[in-house]
């Protein structure tokens, strides 16, 4: 008899009906204390060679509706390797079509980022000489909030921060931070050595350890959007934003980026901080030519679709880069990755993947080497 499950990291999936796999009929949890939901994750086992049609009743509710438009479910046999199975959307409901080859097959929102995966990678990279492990204070599950530094302070050094996952089920963005830890950390690398001796880096792979364990999409335990909180942080509501800012604070930003996903756009792209009061030129400029470097260096980043830009002192500070934008005077940016495919350079297989997220990590070094010594 098949069985579907989500009791594990990141899970989420409610069976409404599992009776025959040819009208399997599902939705997906709300985040805790919140009406926030899309992500979802779970297996399906005792299913080979059956065609299973797998209905989630609740997507029209969804957080972010239109994300279902020309999107395709991620799913693994293994967990490592994420391909995209037929799926439609059509009466507020998203239906999954799909033939097992094995016994157990995993499908997800997007492939999922494990609290297992990035302890190992927290693990792996402070092994190299350069990096220093931090943790500023604990969630209210009472998880580290893990910050790595690369390099050591000096007056002549540029503080650059980078912060992924606030959105817990954004998981492309702690992929993307991998990918550019990998080559930051890499000593055959020319590039990452001139940045590392001109640049200390602090970044957080994973701001919502909570939420992503409790396979939220958008808030942590307490159902707080953290990306909302970064003007008056508490202990209390968002200890994940408080004890970073606070870290910040202390070092200085000289240029921020927030990674994260975005549900229904199908292209990467950067949103700029044009409407924070007193926005310069010289952070116009710095955005420009960091947009522009990024563009030439990766063919999956691009600079024409994206964010309408906020009027000139309408920007809302409590979001994360419009808040540290003003407060230090600096570059700071949020990074949209799609839960979907890319329009404009599609890879229909796997749609956009780790291996792409990555991929696009890497190239941001390239991006920062460009503007470095003028920020």
């Amino acid at each position: 008899m098949f069985q579907i499950s989500s009791q594990f990291d990141g899970g989420n999936i409610n069976v409404i009906d599992a009776t025959s796999p040819s009208n399997i009929r599902l939705s997906i949890h709300k985040d805790h204390q919140s009406d926030f939901y899309q992500w979802f994750y779970f297996r399906l086992s005792n299913a080979k060679g059956q065609l299973c049609v797998l209905h989630i009743e609740n997507a029209g509710g969804a957080a972010y509706p239109k994300g279902w438009d020309n999107y395709q479910v991620a799913a693994s046999y293994d967990r490592e390797h994420w391909f995209r199975v037929g799926t439609h959307y059509k009466d507020e409901r998203l239906t999954i079509q799909h033939i097992p080859e094995t016994d157990c097959i995993y499908f997800a929102y997007f492939a999922p980022y494990s609290l297992e995966r990035h302890h190992d990678l927290i693990a792996r990279v402070t092994q190299h000489d350069d990096v220093n492990l931090h943790v500023p204070g604990l969630t209210l599950d009472g998880r580290d909030i893990d910050l790595l530094t690369i390099g050591q302070a000096a007056a002549d050094k540029k503080n650059i921060w980078v912060i992924a996952r606030q959105h817990p089920g954004e998981t492309m963005a702690e992929w993307l931070v991998e990918g550019m830890l990998d080559r930051l950390l890499d000593s055959t690398d020319a590039l990452s050595r001139s940045l590392r001796e001109r640049a200390v880096f602090h970044i957080v792979p994973n701001m919502n350890p909570d939420g992503s364990y409790r396979g939220h999409l958008r808030t942590n335990a307490a159902g707080i959007n953290l990306n909302r909180q970064w003007d008056n942080p508490t202990v209390d509501t968002s200890p994940e934003v408080f004890f970073i800012r606070h870290r910040m604070i202390e070092t200085g930003v000289d240029m921020v980026l927030d990674v994260h996903g975005d549900e229904a756009l199908p292209y990467n792209f950067i949103a700029g901080t044009e409407g924070i009061p007193d926005f310069s030129d010289r952070q116009r400029q710095l955005l420009f030519r960091f947009k522009n470097t990024l563009e030439k260096t990766n063919p999956d980043f691009q600079t024409q679709y994206g964010y309408p830009v906020n009027p000139a002192g309408k920007a809302n500070l409590s979001f994360c880069s419009n808040q540290l934008a003003a407060r230090f005077d600096c570059l700071a940016m949020t990074l949209e990755q799609p839960f979907k495919d890319t329009a404009n350079t599609p890879q229909p297989e796997t749609g956009w993947s780790p291996p792409r997220a990555k991929k696009l990590g890497a190239s941001l070094l390239e991006a920062t080497a460009d503007i470095i010594d003028v920020l």
